[in-house]
């Protein structure tokens, strides 16, 4: 109870008019670090990772070789899509509205990164292609479907092949709005329960929500 990730709030916000769900999502900090804590900022500050969540970039695992000990090779590939890029500039100008408000007033001191001096598409760029770093939620490389491209059966066993199933977030066919961990808990449930033969739950009806206005406003 008295520990803390410094993860201390979080949201999803749409990046801009036309775009009907969240695809921004934000962790907020009571601190100055880099994601991985290794140069932090010795003074009091406060930060914002930002991100886009459907990104358009495709990365690729491929088999080394013939030898199933030896690793594949993994390329992410971020960054690839030109809209990736426009999403990331969004990123860094929401996030200066947001902590520009009166409520951080009271806290507000420098901008200590990018700089305030960074305002043009071409400066944010170079600060994103120098600090930008993974979230850690791969997924999609082996997807469920029955095209061309789809590597398992909605029972999720492989197609071509006998005695072998996928059950993990490689399985997606598109990532979804949000951190991996419960869904992938849920493919795992599910998935589960069609190899015991149980019986699915019944489908879910629950309602989310779609601003009224996300055609034409971006809040």
């Amino acid at each position: 109870l008295g520990a803390t990730n410094h993860f201390e709030a979080g949201g999803f916000i749409r990046s801009r008019p036309g775009v009907r769900w969240p695809d921004i999502q934000y962790h907020f900090l009571p601190l100055a670090a880099s994601y991985d804590m290794k140069e932090q900022v010795r003074c009091h500050g406060y930060q914002a990772h930002a991100g886009p969540m459907r990104s358009n970039s495709r990365g690729s695992v491929r088999l080394a070789s013939a030898d199933p000990a030896e690793p594949p090779r993994i390329r992410f590939n971020y960054m690839s899509h030109a809209d990736d890029w426009a999403d990331m500039r969004a990123c860094v100008r929401l996030t200066r509205e947001i902590f520009a408000q009166p409520a951080f007033d009271p806290y507000r001191g420098e901008e200590l990164a990018p700089g305030a001096s960074i305002q043009s598409d071409a400066e944010i760029d170079a600060f994103v292609r120098d600090t930008v770093q993974s979230a850690y939620h791969p997924c999609g490389t082996c997807k469920m479907g029955t095209d061309a491209m789809a590597v398992i059966d909605p029972q999720n066993r492989v197609h071509g092949m006998d005695g072998l199933r996928v059950v993990d977030s490689s399985i997606m066919p598109a990532i979804t709005t949000g951190n991996l961990n419960a869904p992938t808990i849920m493919i795992a449930e599910k998935a589960a329960d069609a190899i015991r033969g149980h019986p699915p739950l019944a489908a879910s009806e629950s309602p989310f929500h779609t601003a009224s206005d996300w055609a034409t406003a971006q809040r």
